[in-house]
């Protein structure tokens, strides 16, 4: 899966404990671990950002053991609710969360992290070509995993290495959690290249984050558009960050006056900044913006990446040919996954999708052929008659009103924006009735306490609909 032998002698990761380990030294590390495993098993991996979980999902993926890949953060019941679903034949785990399983004997432990056998018979099948589990919710608990196959992971990480130039001297951050599809394919881009991971659980927003990346010169950083508002506001181009080559963000539409500001960054200090498209569904990347276009179509996500294919659909599934017309992403290409699982007796499916993702994201494309995503088809209400995009509702408020954190929710004949405090509901308000042409008793706004987001920065509009809707 990740030809070790052939980076043997180069670093494979340090972490900011002090750890490292050649790719030699990660090879021996998994034939060890996994000599306690059954081929071919099921394994449920609490994952965090430490040298425990890394050395696990590489050689559980090296080995052919696959890998549920699940939040540590994910509170008792719904680590059982899951174990209960996917009846996993061992845990890897951190070692301080043993005792949440007393149940479980501890048949080996590394590092930080420990292996559990737990009683499930193992009396389902695994489809051969099943690699991965990875879920799609963060740290919601959802019981709903994403099917990924070596063929999966291997093209996908091909193509981002492809048009990011990867090499072996890369040193990538992880500024995105383990779990997380975006976060494991800047380590799956990395590892195929024999580049060093420098491993954190810290946040962009710890100084010890950003200590340990200045002292081992980390090359690149990426993020969800979450990650690039925090870095405006720490003055991120302030910073002496001298070996820093690359930034990628993906995970949610960037407003156009954050990759203007990062761009414009990027080209004044020669560095790479490039702006990226994907869903779990096709194993994470999906299309890029060239970092020479990132100025010239703000708001675009590109093209398809290497290997990939773009079109567009519309209401009736046929294929729009006309630029600047709206229509339903389609992605073809050997990314695209086997399909979901939402328990053991799906394990055994083979490829529900062949290659197609119908993306759920409506979007258009220019007289040059960049893409630009509008929204969710599914973030579609009535008022009074008119169609309303909610996605586009809560853009233009963010361009509008640049330091304004809010959420856009609705029903049939009601806007509701989400707001962590009052003081601009009345311009917010007279902006809104303007812009839509609405009657201000179809819009109002709410004040809530936090706007809910999962771990990727992608806000949980279902809990706010559940709470005020």
């Amino acid at each position: 899966m990740w030809d070790l032998d052939r980076f043997a002698e180069n670093t494979a990761v340090m972490d900011d404990r002090g750890n490292v380990l050649s790719y030699a030294g990660l090879k021996a590390y998994g034939n060890e671990l996994c000599s306690h495993l059954k081929s071919r098993s099921l394994v449920m991996q609490l994952a965090r950002n430490t040298i425990g979980s890394f050395i696990g999902y590489i050689s559980f993926l090296d080995r052919k053991i696959v890998p549920l890949m699940v939040s540590s953060a994910l509170n008792l019941d719904q680590k059982k609710h899951l174990l209960n679903c996917y009846h996993p034949s061992y845990l890897w785990l951190p070692s301080d969360m043993s005792s949440e399983f007393p149940e479980y004997p501890e048949i080996f432990s590394l590092y930080d992290y420990s292996l559990l056998k737990t009683d499930y018979p193992s009396d389902y099948e695994l489809y051969p070509d099943l690699a991965l589990l990875l879920t799609t919710s963060g740290t919601t608990g959802s019981q709903k995993y994403v099917r990924q196959s070596y063929l999966n992971i291997k093209s996908n990480a091909e193509s981002i290495i492809s048009y990011l130039k990867l090499h072996s001297k890369e040193r990538a951050i992880t500024s995105l959690p383990m779990h997380y599809t975006f976060g494991l394919s800047v380590i799956n881009s990395h590892i195929k290249v024999g580049a060093t991971i420098l491993l954190t659980d810290k946040s962009i927003m710890q100084k010890d984050f950003w200590d340990f990346m200045k002292k081992y010169g980390a090359t690149s950083i990426s993020g969800v558009p979450y990650t690039y508002e925090m870095l405006k506001r720490l003055r991120f181009p302030s910073m002496v960050l001298p070996a820093l080559k690359t930034m990628t963000q993906a995970g949610g539409k960037l407003s156009v006056e954050l990759q203007q500001y990062f761009a414009e960054y990027a080209l004044e200090t020669n560095r790479h900044f490039f702006v990226m498209y994907g869903q779990c569904e096709a194993t994470s990347r999906m299309g890029y913006l060239p970092w020479e276009k990132c100025l010239d179509k703000p708001g675009s996500i590109g093209g398809p990446i290497p290997g990939g294919k773009y079109y567009l659909i519309d209401a009736d599934g046929n294929v729009i040919d006309k630029c600047n017309v709206e229509g339903e992403l389609v992605y073809e290409g050997d990314n695209v996954t086997l399909g979901y699982a939402h328990g053991y007796k799906d394990l055994f499916l083979g490829d529900e999708r062949h290659g197609r993702l119908c993306t759920g994201d409506l979007a258009y494309f220019d007289e040059d052929n960049y893409f630009y995503i509008t929204g969710r088809n599914n973030r579609f209400i009535k008022v009074f008659g008119n169609r309303v995009n909610l996605d586009e509702v809560q853009f233009s408020l963010r361009e509008k009103f640049s330091e304004l954190e809010c959420a856009v929710i609705g029903r049939d004949d009601l806007i509701m924006v989400c707001m962590l405090s009052d003081g601009n509901a009345s311009a917010v308000r007279s902006f809104l009735e303007e812009r839509l042409g609405l009657n201000h008793n179809a819009i109002k706004t709410a004040v809530v306490e936090k706007i809910p987001k999962n771990e990727s920065g992608k806000i949980l509009y279902h809990n706010l609909v559940k709470d005020l809707l």
